[in-house]
């Protein structure tokens, strides 16, 4: 086995472990508007929900070399509003893209060529092309000192056509195949799936069908 003390390595070499290591990881690519009215788009990967009473999801932003916020940090404790999307094969390339490094003037959104359109009940943009979004406004902050952990509270959900029963509850799994990140640039495919029998026997997904949640 091979056993690392992370006490005694630096904090580079523990984020090159960490970040290949625990994957695959759900992608958030996050809109917010800056203090110059220019919507940002952004990916990052060390993100996840966090609860559902009340319904919250975690979003972890580094700052740069030199100390400073990214564009998106700068945004959300400006604004304390975001929204979150996440992203499916078809336009994983252009939220691959809205992690180069644009002047805070230029929109990610325009340069890379996916839609913004109006948000609920936030004023971020959602992303049209993304297959579903939440809104949210800013809940809790965790400052460390190479990061910003923003926990950021739902208030609006929007998911394309299809995917989601909002009678039963359910979602649509076989219309859903978002990527996740799998270290570097590499990303990983959502729909090389299999079941497990549950507890009580039988399928994992007896009663709600393979292709629901």
């Amino acid at each position: 086995m091979t056993e690392v003390n992370f006490e005694e390595i630096t904090g580079y070499q523990r984020y090159k472990l960490m970040a290949s290591l625990i994957v695959p990881r759900p992608i958030a690519l996050v809109t917010t508007i800056g203090e110059n009215g220019v919507a940002n788009a952004a990916p990052f990967s060390m993100f996840n929900m966090v609860g559902e009473d009340p319904p919250i999801l975690m979003i972890s932003i580094n700052r740069l070399s030199d100390g400073r916020m990214k564009d998106t940090a700068a945004n959300i404790l400006h604004n304390q509003e975001f929204v979150v999307h996440m992203s499916d094969e078809p336009m994983a390339e252009k939220m691959h893209a809205c992690g180069h490094a644009f002047p805070s003037n230029v929109s990610e959104l325009s340069a890379v060529g996916l839609t913004p359109v109006p948000s609920r009940t936030v004023a971020p943009p959602r992303i049209q092309e993304a297959p579903v979004a939440f809104e949210c406004v800013l809940h809790e902050t965790l400052a460390t000192e190479s990061r910003y952990v923003f926990i950021g509270r739902v208030r609006w959900l929007v998911a394309r056509d299809g995917l989601i029963d909002t009678h039963a509850w359910r979602v649509n799994l076989r219309e859903y195949a978002p990527v996740a990140r799998f270290g570097a640039s590499f990303y990983t495919r959502t729909t090389d799936r299999f079941s497990l029998p549950s507890e009580a026997g039988g399928s994992a997904a007896a009663g709600n069908g393979i292709d629901q949640l």
